[in-house]
């Protein structure tokens, strides 16, 4: 039995989901989203995420977790907000000892659609679908599903994300 944290990081809406693989079966244990006080100043909203994730890891014992990798932005400064966003989960992810993975997007619509173009609509059906879900998952936590289940898919495939000195 493997327990996969899966996170779509985003600064005001980050998505999160909990997948737990036994036996070749797939079960989501829990989703959603962290969002942040639209008027809460940019560090409060990197301690909130920090903070969020931390209690997520807490109570629901991942062994793993999953990231989205960094992806081209034309914007320097949604590049650099969406990197300090990163940073607040791999801390966190850090401190608990949890070790790390990271997937492009391509990788992760590979994975669970067969089309590494694949549109977002094609894989929040697919991870609905593949997880035995009633109905179609938020936008950010089923992407942080399709995170989680690329990289059941995937797990053997990838390092983990080692500290970089700076």
């Amino acid at each position: 039995m493997t327990r996969i944290l899966g996170i779509d990081t985003s600064l005001h809406s980050t998505g999160y989901a909990v997948i737990e693989s036994a036996g070749g079966r797939m079960m989501a244990l829990a989703s959603g989203a962290i969002s942040s006080p639209t008027r809460a100043t940019h560090s409060a909203i990197l301690h909130n995420l920090h903070s969020a994730i931390d209690e997520l890891i807490g109570r629901t014992a991942p062994d793993e977790a999953a990231i989205e990798g960094i992806f081209f932005a034309k914007n320097v400064k949604t590049s650099v907000a969406l990197g300090e966003a990163r940073g607040a989960v791999l801390i966190a992810c850090a401190q608990r000892h949890l070790p790390v993975y990271e997937y492009p997007p391509r990788k992760v619509k590979q994975a669970v659609v067969g089309n590494g173009a694949a549109e977002k609509f094609q894989v929040r059906k697919m991870v609905t679908a593949m997880l035995g879900l009633t109905d179609d998952p938020q936008e950010d936590a089923g992407d942080a599903m399709a995170i989680a289940i690329c990289h059941l898919h995937q797990r053997s495939a990838y390092a983990v994300l080692q500290p970089k000195a700076i």
